[in-house]
């Protein structure tokens, strides 16, 4: 009965949830009130979501029928290309009240990637202390904290009393990024700490904010990298932060709605790169076309396939040995998937910690030695289970057992001889796993580490390319052992 509610609640969401056609048919019947009413009932991000896909004519009806107070937020969560024909469409006149309700930073986001004649166009119409903003924004290093800050916030002298911060607060706290931490600088403009609204609230009338504030506070230089900042948020639980220059000089402050927006493109960016796309992480699926979708992967595809030339010729140079003991080709790919998912697995796994901060490139020895001790337990109880595994497989007609010469079995499996050639298909899987899982889990590690002490990104060394290498290593581990043990016996 519950999975039945659950599913009917979810379905009534989603018939409920405004839908392009709903409001293209506001639109075409030119129903103002119903359109306000809209904007008042429904969050902005919804109904960014359902114009996105209008026509930039119906985009412009939108906006000029619904008072800029209700569109300015609405703006900032419509796609680039949707902001860009509005840019386009708009004249000075309609675009300076929707530019300058918008906050700098968010500003900054949207003009960064248009073509030049549309950022001179927003800049133009925008007031002069938001074209100081976003020019002083857009100077600073891509991906830095100084490149995601904003510089709307409430600043304070540590002398001010608590009555004259709340009083300021009512003024111009409108204006600001937040209210709920005012930031807190000496005589000299150095930055020295923050306060809490509630600390605010709570405290006395006469008492100085210097008094009331917290003085062991986190901050940022702009020149930080934004994925090391968002982390920091993770940490300390932040809800904002301060960005400093060289000085020590407040100029900014980072949101953590900035910080999550920065872990999530981080995290596509991470997943894209471990599984071989390259492409943009803002990109979105459903709105980029099929050759783009697809060009993302065909370079990675034809790098991985002239890669796998190696394992090619690896086997290629064993071929007579397959032709001769057949049964050793029905335990390649036992091999091969075994050894690349445990790499994969540690690779994952180091690129987790290392993203946050967990470890780092100094902790290499401490890390892999932890690694080779956990991949020596893991690879002893799979060589183990394996051993088992492939003597059953033999033993009920799954894979063919081979004799010396390279006769499969027929009849009678009840036999000392049969028993023995089970066993050298056995002992060679289960060795080849052994030291493939091994080798393949130190690897794992440490490329991921390698790469984030060159200051790469340790997820550009995808999964597909160790999948790769480890599929060579296997093979020469795979047909080493097979030449000693079917020498052996």
């Amino acid at each position: 009965m519950n999975e039945e509610k659950i599913e009917r609640e979810e379905l009534e969401e989603e018939e409920e949830k405004l839908s392009t056609e709903d409001l293209r048919e506001l639109i075409t019947r030119r129903d103002v009130k119903a359109l306000r009413e809209t904007f008042l009932t429904t969050p902005d991000a919804d109904i960014a979501e359902a114009a996105d896909n209008l026509e930039p004519t119906e985009l412009i009806y939108i906006f000029r029928s619904v008072p800029s107070s209700s569109t300015a937020s609405f703006f900032d969560y419509l796609n680039q290309d949707s902001k860009e024909d509005l840019v386009e469409a708009m004249s000075d006149r309609e675009l300076v009240k929707i530019i300058n309700e918008q906050s700098a930073d968010d500003v900054t986001d949207f003009v960064g990637e248009m073509p030049a004649n549309l950022a001179s166009k927003v800049l133009r119409v925008a007031s002069k202390d938001m074209r100081e903003d976003v020019n002083q924004l857009l100077n600073y290093k891509e991906n830095t904290a100084g490149s995601i800050m904003t510089t709307e916030f409430l600043e304070f002298k540590e002398d001010l009393s608590v009555d004259q911060a709340i009083d300021t607060i009512r003024k111009r706290g409108k204006d600001a990024e937040t209210i709920y931490t005012i930031f807190v600088r000496n005589s000299q403009r150095d930055f020295v700490g923050t306060v809490d609204l509630d600390d605010l609230i709570f405290a006395s009338k006469e008492q100085k904010l210097s008094e009331i504030m917290n003085r062991d506070v986190v901050s940022c230089t702009t020149s930080d990298d934004q994925e090391a900042v968002a982390q920091m948020f993770r940490k300390y639980d932040l809800t904002a932060m301060a960005v400093l220059n060289d000085d020590g000089k407040l100029v900014g402050l980072i949101t953590i709605d900035d910080a999550v927006d920065v872990l999530t493109e981080e995290a596509t960016e991470d997943i894209q790169m471990m599984n071989a796309l390259s492409g943009e992480s803002g990109e979105s699926y459903l709105e980029n076309s099929t050759w783009k979708n697809a060009k993302r992967c065909i370079p990675w595809i034809i790098i991985l396939l002239v890669l796998g030339a190696f394992s090619s010729f690896v086997l290629s140079a064993f071929e007579e040995k397959l032709a001769t003991v057949t049964v050793l080709a029905a335990f390649i790919p036992t091999v091969l998937d075994s050894a690349g998912n445990s790499g994969g697995q540690t690779s994952a796994i180091m690129i987790r910690g290392l993203a946050l901060g967990e470890f780092g490139p100094k902790d290499f020895l401490k890390v892999l030695w932890k690694e080779i001790r956990s991949a020596s337990v893991v690879a002893l109880v799979v060589a183990g289970f394996s051993f088992v595994w492939v003597i059953i497989e033999q033993y009920t007609g799954i894979v063919g057992a081979a004799n010396i010469d390279g006769n499969i079995w027929q009849g009678n499996c009840w036999t000392g001889e049969f028993f023995l050639d089970a066993a050298k298909s056995a002992v060679l899987v289960s060795s080849t796993l052994f030291c493939a899982i091994l080798v393949s889990k130190c690897v794992g590690t440490i490329i991921p580490l390698c790469a984030a002490s060159l200051k790469k990104d340790p997820a550009l060394l995808s999964q597909p390319i160790l999948s790769t290498l480890m599929d060579v290593i296997a093979l020469l581990i795979y047909f080493g052992f097979a030449v000693l043990i079917f020498q052996l016996f």
